[in-house]
């Protein structure tokens, strides 16, 4: 899968870095001074690089933690993200990262230690308040584990988090780590969830919805706490009975008990990202409308987002009570 990968010099005998490179002994091993030699020059084909990306090992040394957007949330008084990893294994059309990275080679950030101490401090720094971390904002937080291991490293410092809960926000069934060992209380594996017709058009790569709901059966089965994201709704002709059909799927499965929160997103991007993604992918029908741009951001026409919004709002209430259902419109 990975036949090249690019190491920072400061970090060649990192153990992390090591051990990432015994698993793929056959890769090109090459030295770079910073990972933004690589990953940020312009001249690059983010669709062609995306047919067999590199692995950059790098090491982050600054803004490990950062305040998630006005209005993204599930509960807490506080929220945060962060990234260990920057860009995802899958190749989803409505995918932001597209748009921001002029690569699309994966960058991984080793020194966990770092993340580690600052997700300490700013949890202490809120006392008895709750506050969220959500990771797999720029990437996927399950798809890359068996290399990474990066679940098995943050979930016992949410353990010692009385405060504090981590989202593992995911498409994956790299679900193995988490069912060999107990389930953690402070964790929430939440699900990016679309309707079939919708995944199989816009979530190259990704796995299937039906194998999806699987991973949702045994985590729960294992009493690991799950949350569905329903994010971006994709408009289709038909989107009522593509939505309604994915909900009644879902929660016929669902252990309501085990289910922390439920979310649900509008399609939206900042319109220089929106144009660089359709120049990369002019036939994809998903950018032939119904789309307008207002205020340097690109969605659905108002009135439509807002049918679907609702519509689907509406549906979702009839499955969970209304203190877990955390609907947001960025």
């Amino acid at each position: 899968m990975i036949s090249r990968i690019y190491i920072e010099e400061n970090i060649r005998r990192h153990p992390r870095v090591e051990a990432i490179c015994d698993r793929f002994p056959t890769a090109r091993k090459i030295v770079c001074q910073r990972y933004g030699e690589v990953f940020n020059p312009k001249a690059q084909n983010f669709r062609l690089q995306k047919q067999q990306p590199a692995l950059i090992l790098a090491e982050k040394f600054q803004n490990f933690v950062l305040p998630a957007p006005t209005g993204y949330g599930i509960g807490a008084q506080h929220n945060y993200y962060f990234s260990h990893m920057l860009n995802c294994l899958y190749d989803c059309r409505y995918c932001f990262l597209q748009g921001m990275y002029q690569s699309a080679n994966y960058v991984l950030f080793v020194n966990y230690e770092d993340f580690e101490q600052q997700i300490n401090e700013v949890s202490h720094q809120h006392g008895g308040e709750l506050a969220h971390f959500f990771s797999g904002y720029d990437c996927d937080s399950l798809a890359f584990e068996p290399v990474t291991g990066f679940a098995q490293h943050f979930l016992p410092i949410f353990e010692r988090l009385p405060n504090s809960y981590l989202e593992l926000r995911t498409k994956s069934t790299q679900i193995r780590s988490l069912l060999e060992r107990e389930p953690n209380a402070a964790c929430i594996v939440a699900f990016s969830l679309s309707p079939d017709e919708v995944a199989v058009k816009v979530e190259d790569k990704a796995p299937t919805l039906e194998k999806r709901i699987k991973a949702i059966q045994k985590l729960q089965d294992h009493g690991w706490l799950v949350g569905l994201r329903f994010d971006p709704l994709i408009y289709q002709d038909d989107f009522q009975v593509q939505y309604r059909q994915l909900f009644e799927q879902v929660f016929s499965i669902l252990k309501l008990e085990l289910l922390h929160s439920v979310s649900l997103g509008v399609f939206r991007l900042p319109e220089k990202y929106f144009k660089k993604i359709h120049r990369l992918y002019p036939e994809t029908k998903l950018f032939s409308g119904p789309l307008e741009t207002e205020n340097g951001m690109t969605s659905y026409q108002q009135v439509l987002e807002r049918e679907m919004f609702d519509y689907c709002s509406q549906l979702i209430m009839d499955y969970v009570p209304q203190e877990k259902f955390f609907p947001c419109r960025l």
